[in-house]
């Protein structure tokens, strides 16, 4: 089996986060995304306290994908300096790790 990660990125609260979702599935970069409304994340930017109302989003692939995954995301997000963290995942269900592994890469249009 691949090596299955995580990688999250936040975006802000009025971005089209389904369409991005949309096209990282599409692409076969991703099995499934996860869009968590309304996260409140609080932090320095520029020497000044910020908080903000933003989009995480909870993206499933695998070790492999990552750079060209980055590539879209970074090509398509607003921020100058987009959140992209990559999260290894220990363990989880076989038959959901073997769903993921099946719904990467090119995708048969139906």
């Amino acid at each position: 089996m691949p090596d299955f990660v995580m990688a999250l990125t936040t975006l802000p609260e009025k971005f089209d986060a389904a369409a991005l979702a949309h096209d990282l599935v599409g692409a076969g970069l991703a099995a499934c995304v996860t869009i968590v409304p309304a996260v409140r994340s609080v932090y320095s930017w520029q020497g000044s306290m910020q908080t903000d109302t933003e989009q995480q989003l909870l993206i499933k692939t695998t070790a492999d994908l990552i750079e060209p995954l980055w590539d879209l995301i970074r090509d398509r997000h607003p921020y100058d300096v987009p959140e992209f963290l990559v999260v290894p995942v220990v363990d989880g269900s076989t038959e959901y790790l073997q769903w993921i592994e099946r719904n990467l890469g090119p995708q048969a249009e139906s």
